[in-house]
């Protein structure tokens, strides 16, 4: 067994077809010959019963006192081929041989006991041999005698035995076993070959997908694709579709993670510059012992203070979007009050922006998801409106039916900027002077996905932005399964 599991699949596939083939080949040869047998035994018990025959009783009589061992002759009684057994027996084992017989059949006790059954229509057939071992087939019946019309007669204690050589019989049979043997080798060597053959024509698209995962490991090329036939829908083309969707996705991600690196390498570049100036300006100062102003070194202070919040920020933001690309998002989800959480953000964005007038009305939803994600996903953009908020200007937010709707009256997002909103540190060029890292609106995107809803960014009529998010959920909470939401 380990040895087979050991062989190439093909060979394996082969060998097992082979198997199969030779069992069913083996199965039908052996049937055939067993059914061409019996058909031949029938012809010849069909021949022995024809050739018994009812002699007068004036004839068996005398058969009966001339019987003996040495061949004699009864006349045309009994019409049977020249090459056939016939001989007379008695109940006590003694029998009489005709002159036309192909030699002496062996009495057997069955033979005996057919004398004494006294049913002229019970008998017995079976395989025999004569005095010199050739092999016949027997028809041993009771000896009936006529005694007159429509007046026949069992004779006690007497019998007939016809038989024929099987010598014809067996060799049909021997050659038939040489013919089928011949045909079930040829059909086993040839179901192998066939089974080896279909084996590499159905694994060969195996073979390209070991060669392109060899491929891809070997070279961590991504790009390669299989080949597939639209048209297929078999096992192998679902796997090599499922193969090309995984480079796909594997490639995406790298090109990904690539960029986030890149864009995070440049984001951090500026304010890392600002604050090494500054501290090696703060540190020249001490070595030299030349004293920076105090206005000076307050502002010094303020900017690394600034640069260093800016980091800490720009780094939780990193860490929240790689958070949400590995999927982690999904151990932490269950039913949340979202009316709790866009009331919490709005406690957090009123302290952001308290010149500001934010408004509210929200109506009570429950959506499935993670509350430490939906509730920054909802600060994030709360902290969008109330930075382009005007002074003094008046932030909109509206909660019903699982939509929530924030609206501000600042200068509004461009029409053609509108489809990079969402991209990772992207900015607005009139937005590159303020404070932020460009993943805001990037993380609220990936939070609502995650949640099943979606959202939005479009143009407000009078001037402004309206942020959309719509959720999944329901006005009052489930029972007890949060899974019916």
């Amino acid at each position: 067994m380990k040895r087979f599991r050991s062989l190439p699949l093909r060979s394996r596939l082969a060998l097992l077809v082979a198997a199969a083939v030779a069992f069913a080949v083996a199965a039908v040869s052996v049937t055939c010959w067993f059914i061409v047998q019996g058909k031949l035994y029938d012809e010849l018990d069909n021949d022995l019963r024809a050739a018994n025959r009812t002699l007068p009783i004036e004839k068996i009589t005398e058969i009966i006192s001339d019987c003996s061992p040495t061949p004699s002759s009864i006349g045309d009684g009994f019409h049977v081929r020249s090459s056939a057994y016939v001989q007379l027996i008695k109940s006590d084992g003694s029998y009489c041989v005709f002159d036309y017989s192909a030699g002496v059949l062996k009495v057997t006790d069955s033979d005996k006991k057919v004398t004494e059954n006294g049913d002229p229509t019970k008998g017995i057939r079976r395989n025999g041999s004569d005095s010199d071992g050739n092999a016949v087939r027997v028809l041993t019946m009771p000896l009936t005698a006529d005694y007159g019309p429509g007046d026949k007669r069992l004779i006690d204690g007497a019998g007939i035995m016809i038989a024929v050589s099987l010598r014809g019989t067996q060799s049909t049979l021997n050659e038939l076993s040489l013919i089928l043997l011949l045909v079930s080798g040829i059909g086993v060597i040839g179901a192998g070959a066939a089974g080896l053959t279909v084996a590499r024509a159905g694994l060969r698209p195996v073979d390209k997908l070991t060669e392109a995962v060899e491929h891809v490991a070997r070279t961590e090329d991504l790009t390669i694709r299989i080949p597939v036939d639209d048209a297929s829908d078999d096992e192998i083309a679902r796997l090599s579709r499922s193969f090309n969707s995984m480079t796909g996705a594997l490639a995406s991600s790298r090109d990904l993670q690539q960029q986030l690196i890149a864009d995070a390498g440049h984001e951090l570049r500026t304010p890392l510059t600002s604050l090494r100036t500054n501290i090696e300006l703060l540190s020249r100062s001490e070595e030299t012992g030349r004293a920076i102003p105090p206005e000076d070194r307050k502002a010094l202070l303020a900017s690394v203070k600034a640069q260093m919040t800016e980091l800490a920020s720009l780094i939780g933001d990193l860490q929240e979007l790689s958070r949400s690309d590995s999927g982690q998002h999904g151990k932490g989800m269950q039913i949340v009050d979202f009316q709790d959480t866009v009331e919490n953000a709005l406690r957090r964005a009123r302290l952001r922006g308290p010149e500001l007038t934010i408004t509210a009305d929200l109506q009570p939803w429950y959506v499935r998801g993670e509350p430490a994600a939906l509730e920054r996903a909802v600060v994030n953009i709360l902290d969008n409106a109330v930075k382009f908020s005007p002074q003094g200007g008046v932030v909109e937010v509206v909660l019903v039916k699982g939509q929530l709707t924030v609206r501000d009256h600042g200068p509004g997002i461009p029409t053609d900027e509108l489809p990079h909103v969402f991209d990772r540190f992207w900015r607005s060029p009139s937005a590159r002077a303020l404070p932020g890292s460009g993943l805001g609106l990037s993380i609220v995107a990936r939070t609502v996905q995650q949640a099943g809803g979606e959202v939005s960014l479009r143009p407000a009529h009078g001037g402004g932005t309206v942020a959309m998010v719509r959720l999944p959920g329901a006005a009052t909470p489930p029972p007890e399964t949060p899974e019916t939401l």
